[in-house]
């Protein structure tokens, strides 16, 4: 069993930056893939960035690339999600997930946090 709990969502302006952390409970974090979602009102969860268990594989999201970066320290047990250049269409609840492999497919996944709420004014 693996718990996720998000932190570092807000409030921020077009342009601006966020970096969101997901602290991860038990001693098998180091097996799991681990991976960012959103859910916008309205819409349908997305996918946004996922890391492999010893970090060397991302993949991200068309929407996002060259403005976020996924990472993760296994010492901390902790992956972060860096969010530069932020646009309004970003603004939405960023989950945190893990599972057996770096996906964009959600129903793969294994655990899931709360959620952290991000809004991006314009």
């Amino acid at each position: 069993q693996v718990q996720l709990v998000e932190s570092g969502g807000g409030l921020v302006q077009a342009g601006g930056s966020l970096r969101l952390s997901c602290a991860a409970s038990g001693r098998t974090f180091i097996t799991y893939a681990m991976g960012w979602f959103r859910q916008a009102p309205g819409k349908e969860r997305e996918f946004v960035a996922a890391i492999g268990s010893s970090g060397g594989l991302t993949i991200y999201a068309n929407s996002v690339k060259g403005r976020f970066t996924i990472s993760r320290d296994n010492s901390k047990n902790t992956v972060y999600l860096q969010m530069n250049s932020l646009k309004p269409e970003d603004t939405a609840v960023y989950f945190c997930a893990a599972g057996p492999a770096p996906t964009a497919v959600a129903s793969i996944w294994n655990y899931w946090g709360q959620g952290t709420q991000v809004t991006v004014s314009s």
